[in-house]
């Protein structure tokens, strides 16, 4: 009994000293006013949606301009140079002629296997006709078509020397500097002058054998050339080597680029850049990532029923990078809002209130430079 008793005004002494208690937090609240019970302040943020761009893996090579035909002009007998029918750097034609040279000593020679060659048809007609009658022997016959068919391979012989005194365009191009001049003596070998034909030039540049699976004939491309500053050509890859190269484990690549106004030259030096499984993904500017260690966080806003906005952590799987934005692989959505500026001072589920940002300096010609084109993918290998 008396340990029961005991109990009984411990507890009564314990509620008294709680409530007493409790009576000065109120006494202190009272004190402080009303808005110590206020909610949080909304911090001010500014958000943007998430969206949607066309990306890939960007891959950059260095390679060389060719002509899609190109040829060193020269002659395949000897002789002198009779007349030059080109100028330097002139746009000819396929079969347009370009030297001719000496061919008197060749002409004579087929009008004289011409002769010979009538002469042997009108034996053959004569022994043919006797050999019907049964008046000439089928050995005589024989010889006398042996004999023709001589007379006629001697004559193809010469038409084909003489053809060969003259050289004619093989396609149509632009030709180089002119090498010879009327009156030189030249050898088989001697160099006349190059044709190339450069209304399409290809470009032949080397990949990295690890993109091998996602190449293929139609991928886009774009090149430029210091020789026209930021400039850039549009192409599409042809061919892939059948071969990878055993020390720099790389791909040959052949890819083609029209040349309507003619102002790309062979030999230019051509930096290309390769769009590798072109997709459509999230983006979000890299200023709304916050790193915590391994993990990558974005500040989504959320908005309740009543309207009201606040912010929520959302850990996010990011991809390629591009020009200020990064792609963001996994945890976002197009179209949801993320803090771009602000961030940093939200806390979980705490309210918020967008704001408009700061007004940003006109970009000058080099940022200009590095935004995507209309209709360009625009990509970097840079990962998080």
């Amino acid at each position: 009994m008396n340990d029961r008793w005991g109990s009984r005004q411990l507890l009564r002494g314990l509620a008294r000293h709680d409530l007493g208690m409790l009576w000065r937090i109120l006494y202190v609240a009272a004190c402080l006013g009303p808005g110590v019970w206020a909610a949080p302040a909304a911090v001010p943020v500014v958000v943007e949606q998430v969206r949607l761009e066309q990306i890939g893996d960007r891959v950059e090579a260095l390679g060389t301009l060719e002509a899609q035909e190109s040829i060193a002009l020269t002659v395949k007998v000897s002789g002198i140079v009779r007349a030059v029918h080109f100028a330097d750097c002139q746009r000819v034609q396929a079969g347009d002629r370009l030297i001719e040279l000496d061919d008197t000593e060749e002409r004579a020679l087929l009008q004289e296997a011409r002769v010979r060659l009538d002469e042997a048809e009108r034996q053959y007609r004569r022994i043919a006709a006797l050999a019907a009658q049964r008046s000439a022997a089928q050995a005589q016959l024989d010889e006398r078509r042996r004999d023709l068919d001589a007379a006629r391979a001697a004559v193809a012989v010469l038409e084909a020397r003489l053809a060969d005194r003259l050289i004619r365009a093989p396609f149509a191009g632009v030709l180089g500097l002119r090498a010879i001049s009327p009156g030189a003596l030249v050898t088989p070998g001697t160099l006349i002058t190059t044709l190339d034909d450069d209304r399409v030039m290809k470009l032949d540049f080397t990949v990295s054998s690890i993109h091998l699976a996602a190449l293929r004939p139609g991928l886009p491309i774009e090149a430029q050339t210091d020789a026209f500053g930021d400039e850039g050509f549009r192409g599409t890859v042809q061919v892939i080597d059948s071969r990878i190269d055993p020390v720099s484990r790389a791909v040959r690549v052949r890819a083609t680029l029209p040349n309507p106004d003619l102002r790309l030259k062979p030999g230019l030096l051509m930096r290309v850049i390769l769009m590798l499984n072109p997709r459509t993904a999230p983006v979000i500017p890299e200023s709304a990532v916050l790193y915590r260690g391994p993990e990558r966080l974005v500040m989504r806003v959320i908005a309740a029923q009543d309207g009201a906005l606040s912010a929520e952590p959302q850990q996010v799987r990011l991809g390629l990078r591009l020009h200020g934005l990064v792609e963001v692989r996994e945890g976002l959505d197009a179209g949801e809002r993320v803090i771009i500026a602000g961030q940093d001072q939200v806390r979980p589920r705490q309210p918020v209130r967008l704001v408009e940002p700061l007004a940003q300096p006109a970009p000058d010609d080099r940022d200009r430079s590095l935004r995507p084109a209309p209709g360009r993918v625009p990509t970097q290998t840079e990962r998080p």
